[in-house]
């Protein structure tokens, strides 16, 4: 049977969504000091609780050590790492939810990538003490007690999401953040129990899984959606963190565990192939899941066509990250069988509609784009870009 962007999809606890649509998690540059939902946090997800069946919150650092991944006089990426996050995370799932729709809340620790923490002049952690040349401060390597400590905190972190009301959590393995970095064999260069040999490189991955699944057999409904995302491969030229078979062996094992769904990071699109393979990175992942946990690609989709494209032969469900930055309602058209409709590209009249956060406004007009992939058309908003917005000092940190 050839899926369609309109079926209902159950996932292996019983949750189910009203489409194959998701809205992937995406910083939205808004949030206070500290790492709290802003008016702005919320207005942009009111605005997307209609973009697809499942909804995913940008990303929220477990541990004080884990963030945040902004750089200084940018709003702040939001922390989940205390109970005074609570009421942020609660309203941001309100706000996802208000339509119907599940809202998943990503959960992550940024290691290295913490530049905010060093910003502030706090010491980041890593799994290895390694010189980047990219980087503008030092990374001290993590203690056994302080990756122990971190593992639990993925576990809080879940316990809060739970308790705020959320549908599911997202596991964030990809992106370079903290648990891909103890994959990779660049970045982890221990020689301990955490790293070393393929198995050892994936004992943090699994360690967290594993702590995430205990706190949701303990406190959250039968139906609690978890999620694992991976970047397919870590390959900088010469330079090879992982290779796509690697994080095929990586994904066994995760999905021994019975997560509910894999959700693939693709910057070059929904069909893209690892380099000189005959296959995408989705037929891959997709050969070595049970029928039990979906996949979901993220990559590339600006229309219908191109959606229903992914799902008919590529995917489980599929992420529309530009997509609905442009268009909030993209999956709310679809649905309603006006995808012809969906806006594919940003103008000042569709930016009304759209309700950027300041910083993403900010972050998407200023030269180079901090490093996003580009907005279709996004010259004719440039002229409103007035410097920095209210709060905000500007990206010269960025890297």
């Amino acid at each position: 049977m050839v899926n369609r962007l309109t079926d209902t999809v159950s996932f292996r606890h019983g949750a189910q969504v009203h489409n194959r649509i998701v809205l992937p998690p995406m910083l939205t540059f808004s949030g206070e000091p500290g790492g709290f939902a802003s008016p702005a946090t919320l207005e942009y997800y009111r605005a997307r609780s209609q973009a697809g069946g499942l909804l995913i919150a940008e990303y929220h650092y477990v541990s004080e050590s884990g963030g945040p991944c902004t750089p200084a006089g940018v709003p702040e990426q939001l922390g989940i790492y205390d109970d005074d996050h609570f009421e942020s995370i609660k309203a941001i799932a309100e706000a996802l939810k208000k339509d119907g729709s599940k809202a998943i809340l990503q959960i992550h620790h940024g290691g290295r990538e913490a530049m905010g923490r060093a910003a502030k002049g706090k010491e980041v952690l890593a799994p290895s003490a390694i010189d980047y040349s990219f980087l503008s401060y030092p990374v001290r390597e993590m203690t056994n007690e302080e990756i122990e400590e971190i593992i639990q905190d993925f576990g809080r972190a879940t316990k809060r999401a739970i308790d705020a009301g959320f549908d599911g959590v997202e596991i964030h393995g990809a992106n370079h953040y903290g648990i891909q970095q103890f994959f990779s064999k660049i970045s982890n260069q221990r020689t301990d129990q955490w790293g070393g040999s393929l198995a050892k490189r994936m004992a943090f991955p699994l360690a967290v899984v594993k702590e995430v699944k205990r706190v949701v057999a303990q406190y959250a409904p039968k139906d609690f959606i978890i999620g694992y995302r991976i970047s397919p491969e870590e390959i900088h030229g010469e330079a090879v963190g992982y290779t796509y078979k690697e994080a095929l062996e990586l994904i066994k094992e995760v999905i021994k565990h019975e997560l509910d769904y894999i959700h693939l990071s693709l910057w070059t699109g929904y069909a893209s192939k690892p380099q000189g393979a005959d296959r995408t990175f989705a037929d891959y992942f997709k050969e070595i899941l049970d029928v039990q946990t979906k996949l979901i690609v993220v990559g590339g989709v600006f229309s219908e066509d191109a959606a229903r494209d992914a799902v008919e032969h590529y995917t489980d469900l599929i992420a529309v990250g530009r997509g609905t930055i442009v268009d909030p309602q993209f999956g709310y058209k679809i649905d309603r069988g006006q995808g012809e409709s969906i806006v594919h590209e940003i103008s000042p009249e569709q930016l009304e509609k759209a309700h950027w956060t300041p910083g993403l406004l900010q972050a998407f007009t200023s030269e180079g784009s901090f490093g996003l992939p580009p907005i279709p058309n996004i010259e004719s908003i440039q002229h409103l870009n007035t410097g920095k917005p209210e709060g905000f000092s500007g990206f010269s940190n960025a890297n």
